[in-house]
């Protein structure tokens, strides 16, 4: 049996959110007594880690990089990775060879009930989190052994604009402080200039996306039409690529539009909602118009900027997407919900099996109480209130999540055994 004391622990922290999220974490980490390293690849991690002692920057060439992380974990006598998201490729061969040395693997990402919780798991998240093989009669049974009601999120969040502002600066240093890391290759098709580039363009004209975007609401609130939302995810984000059948946004968007047109009635519309984050590397605007004149769609079919989506959910009859954690909110409201990649929610008892003209002709309502239960399962699990970004968030996140990261149980087998900690109370974070 490991020794899971705090003091035997050596945490291997590899790529985190922008931000200073992952050494703040770290620091706390080191308080309870373990040793904490961090692997960085670029100047923006470099930056983001202060504390020189504990830096190990990855210089060689990318192919090296699966027997670097082996040698590290052997000089440094690894007993836990931690890493956020587990797909881009140094973290997938990180994960494959911790795995096979039986190391524990700690994997954060941004929450599946969003924004106002962060996600926490072992071993794998999204299509690989063990959620996909659990059914709602086994979560059912492991919150057999809680009586705690589920919290509710606060009125108020404040993670966005931080969110923004680090990916810039943070893509600003690898572009113009990443001498030492020449061989440096970023798991994005896009260049880290263009990047950089797209990420300040963001920050700059939100002002004028949040106009794009209240025209755009004004029309759908005053059209009085009939609406269907299709929740639209980044292109370039991993559970698009890694979890769905689609090659492309355009893939999906073809998809959708020919299905609406075929099955929908002739008065409904079409709502295309973008991320928050989207940045316009997709000519996704466009792209629908093309699909529009095509198909004889003209005048049904909305573009919405991001943006909060209760407002476009309170009239929706049906949702559509790939795999996003929006869907969701559109589950919480009794939607009707399609899916088309893997994701943690799609359960027989919440998602339509119906293909796409029937489903948008007349689909059926989710179980309601099934979903609530599946919520409050994940609320009581992998959900940590806070957040990467804002100080306040991060502050109530990391209270939380260290003693569920020296748990000798990952979260799901905690709450089935009992020693799950008691969960903390969501709060406004400005």
């Amino acid at each position: 049996m490991q020794d899971t004391t705090p003091d035997s622990r050596v945490f291997l922290f590899l790529q985190g959110p922008h931000g200073p999220y992952f050494h703040q974490l770290a620091r706390a980490v080191r308080q309870a007594g373990a040793a904490c390293w961090r692997i960085g690849f670029n100047a923006g991690d470099a930056v983001f880690w202060p504390e020189r002692a504990s830096y190990l920057p990855f210089t060689d060439p990318p192919e090296t990089w699966p027997q670097h992380f082996a040698a590290t974990c052997d000089e440094k006598q690894v007993t836990d990775i931690v890493l956020y998201g587990d797909t881009r490729p140094i973290h997938a061969h990180a994960v494959s060879i911790a795995r096979a040395r039986g190391l524990r693997i700690h994997v954060f990402e941004e929450g599946y009930i969003r924004p106002y919780w962060v996600t926490y798991e072992r071993g794998g998240s999204n299509g690989h989190s063990r959620l996909m093989q659990m059914s709602v009669d086994e979560m059912r049974a492991a919150l057999a052994l809680s009586d705690l009601d589920a919290p509710l999120p606060p009125a108020r969040w404040g993670d966005m604009r931080e969110h923004v502002f680090y990916g810039a600066l943070y893509h600003w240093f690898v572009m113009c402080a990443n001498r030492r890391y020449r061989q440096f290759r970023p798991h994005r098709s896009l260049s880290v200039g263009q990047e950089f580039r797209l990420y300040l363009k963001r920050l700059l004209t939100m002002p004028f996306t949040a106009l794009d975007r209240w025209l755009a609401s004004r029309r759908i609130r005053r059209g009085g039409f009939p609406y269907h939302v299709v929740l639209l995810q980044l292109a370039h984000d991993s559970s698009f690529r890694e979890h769905s059948p689609f090659g492309s946004m355009q893939d999906f968007l073809e998809v959708v539009m020919r299905g609406f047109a075929e099955g929908a009635p002739r008065h409904h519309h079409l709502v295309f909602k973008a991320h928050p984050l989207e940045d316009g590397r997709v000519p996704i605007r466009a792209e629908l118009g093309r699909l529009a004149r095509s198909l004889g769609l003209e005048g049904r079919v909305h573009f919405v900027r991001g943006g909060k989506l209760a407002q476009l959910l309170a009239d929706a009859r049906s949702a559509v997407t790939v795999n996003s954690t929006a869907a969701q909110q559109v589950l919480y409201r009794g939607i009707p919900l399609k899916t088309f990649g893997n994701a943690v929610y799609n359960k027989p008892e919440f998602t339509s099996t119906l293909p796409l003209p029937e489903f948008f002709a007349g689909a059926l309502r989710p179980d309601g109480a099934a979903y609530k239960d599946y919520r409050r399962f994940l609320l009581e699990t992998s959900q940590v209130a806070g957040g990467f970004y804002a100080a306040r968030s991060r502050r109530q996140l990391i209270r939380q999540v260290v003693d569920m990261m020296l748990d000798e149980e990952d979260p799901y087998d905690a709450l089935r055994s009992g020693t799950a900690a008691p969960r903390q109370q969501l709060r406004a974070v400005r």
